[in-house]
């Protein structure tokens, strides 16, 4: 009677083929919570709490001659609904001036603006400031006038976030 090496040789390749999905499950896993996904995001961490980091990006954003455009905050509205998660908000920033001239180089780009301050409570009762350069949010486009507008930018931002965050 002869037996077949076969059933074994399935069942190692079965193996293999189980061990192979688990490891590439496992890597999505670790990459699931990527933190800065895109190229030119900064983050930018403060000894302020959540709300003294909002109020002083608010300042800095008028100080250095941009606009507010808007506000949105997850952590806010949670509370009016009487739920507790950590402070977030993002705050809308641009100007007129650069929002004419960025939709003359590319109507496409207007998606863009306004450009975003994202605020996050982080666990030891601080914030941190997470951004994405001008220059890297309308690289995409492939403009001339639209990186040469980003690249006033980027100091602006640069100077906000340094007079909010304290760096």
């Amino acid at each position: 009677m002869q037996f077949s090496s076969k059933p074994r040789e399935h069942r190692s390749l079965q193996l293999l083929l189980v061990l192979a999905l688990l490891t590439a499950w496992a890597a999505d896993i670790a990459h699931a919570d990527v933190s800065t996904p895109y190229p030119g995001t900064r983050v930018v961490r403060s000894p302020h709490a959540f709300n003294v980091l909002t109020q002083r990006l608010e300042r800095a954003v008028e100080a250095n001659g941009m606009g507010l455009v808007a506000q949105a905050s997850a952590s806010r509205g949670a509370h009016a609904r009487g739920v507790k998660i950590p402070g977030n908000a993002v705050l809308m920033v641009f100007r007129n001036d650069y929002a004419v001239r960025m939709l003359a180089a590319s109507v496409a780009a207007g998606i863009e603006a306004p450009l975003r301050l994202y605020v996050t409570e982080d666990g030891d009762g601080t914030a941190s400031l997470t951004y994405r350069t001008p220059s890297a949010v309308f690289a995409p486009y492939g403009s001339r006038e639209l990186d040469a507008m980003a690249k006033e930018l980027d100091p602006i931002f640069e100077k906000i976030v340094s007079e909010a965050t304290g760096k």
